[in-house]
């Protein structure tokens, strides 16, 4: 049965809760009155229909209306403030296009007019690419790359490209792919990293660049790149092997750069030595060439005389740069003889040693061997002092 049916004695009331009047029923409320009546209540209006004033106007009072504007723009008033934060930069757009940047601090828009997107430009952000690339040599290696940022251009971060975060990435892929497409897979897991890394971080700038990303690209790290599990063993000792090698080559070079500075203070040592002596030698040339023009005219004069004083010269020279013996031949056949040297070393040494006397050489012990041995040393020791004699030489 509907809500309006008549029936039960007259008893049904509509959905607003009213009973019917008069046997007919009631439609909705009218909205004037209700507005009057809330009005009334809150002892802005008169009720039964009466205004403020006491006459019987039906309309909202204008004080009311006032203060609701008043409200109205306060509160819109108050809610354009706005606070930027130390590491953002406010982008304002009026009425959706762009009109200007704002820096940190409390600032105030019109709402509903202006609308304000802070973007952070201190903080870095970080992304990072990886993934199965193939090298020049058609070979598959899985590499990592990470890529420091900063949002330098609030204004071409917003607007330039949909995506800026994204577009990065994109090119950072496309960038690390294209470099690692034109390097060997040696290269790559030994000694071209740094090149790599440097080569994919022009191209990220020049694309960056080139889109209006309003992105700077701070650093990049070029975390990795390792070959398929398969073969990864294999690829571990050739890693090493050149890693090896380039050790050797670092310490043969250091060894070079130690050894090189002695090696040239030993030569300019040895040719300063040579040069001493050959300057030491001509000058004892010239010594003994002036020596001899000296005594030329002396031996002119006296040849026997000059001949005999060189000979005793020579023969102190002799003796003062030798050791000497002194023997006793006297005494018939037996033999003393006198070791200054030996004596000289133990009196240095401070331990004194007696010389025994030669054996005689007619002694039973030792018979003719003896004697023959004591005959030959007196021949050699007759030969000696005829050697040095002067007459002698004579």
């Amino acid at each position: 049965m509907a809500w309006n049916q008549p029936g039960s004695g007259g008893k049904d009331k509509d959905p607003w809760g009213n009973k019917p009047q008069g046997g007919r029923d009631q439609g909705p409320p009218d909205l004037d009155e209700a507005l009057r009546s809330l009005m009334g209540k809150l002892g802005l209006g008169g009720k039964g229909g009466q205004g403020s004033n006491g006459g019987g106007a039906t309309g909202v009072p204008k004080k009311a209306v006032g203060i609701a504007l008043f409200l109205v723009v306060l509160v819109w008033f108050i809610a354009g403030f706005y606070t930027v934060k130390e590491a953002e930069r406010g982008v304002v757009l009026r009425f959706g296009a762009y009109h200007s940047e704002v820096g940190a601090g409390l600032h105030w828009r019109p709402v509903f007019v202006d609308q304000v997107e802070n973007v952070d430009v201190n903080n870095v952000r970080a992304q990072q690419t990886a993934g199965f690339m193939l090298t020049e040599d058609e070979n598959v290696v899985r590499v990592e790359l990470a890529v420091q940022y900063r949002v330098m251009n609030p204004r071409a971060y917003l607007f330039n490209v949909e995506a800026p975060d994204s577009s990065l990435s994109q090119v950072t892929d496309s960038a690390l792919r294209y470099v690692i497409g034109h390097n060997t897979m040696d290269n790559i897991l030994t000694v071209g990293r740094e090149e790599i890394r440097q080569q994919t971080w022009e191209i990220i700038d020049q694309l960056t660049e080139r889109y209006g990303l309003g992105i700077t690209v701070i650093d990049v790290n070029f975390q990795g790149a390792r070959p398929p599990e398969e073969v990864r063993d294999a690829f571990d000792d050739a890693i090493r092997a050149q890693e090896d090698q380039e050790r050797f080559v670092r310490e043969a070079e250091a060894y070079a750069r130690e050894i090189e500075p002695t090696a040239r203070g030993r030569v300019r040592r040895l040719q300063q030595e040579a040069q001493a002596y050959k300057e030491q030698t001509v000058l004892r040339a010239q010594g003994e060439v002036s020596r001899f023009n000296e005594l030329l005219p002396q031996y002119q004069a006296a040849p026997e005389v000059t001949r005999q004083r060189i000979f005793l010269e020579t023969l102190e020279e002799i003796y003062a740069n030798n050791a000497k013996i002194f023997i006793d031949v006297d005494g018939g056949n037996q033999m003393m003889y006198l070791p200054l040297d030996k004596i000289l070393e133990q009196h240095n040494s401070r331990a004194v040693r007696p010389q025994a006397p030669m054996l005689p050489a007619n002694s039973q012990q030792n018979g003719q061997s003896s004697s023959g041995q004591s005959s030959s040393q007196q021949q050699d020791n007759g030969r000696t002092s005829n050697r040095f004699s002067p007459r002698g030489e004579n």
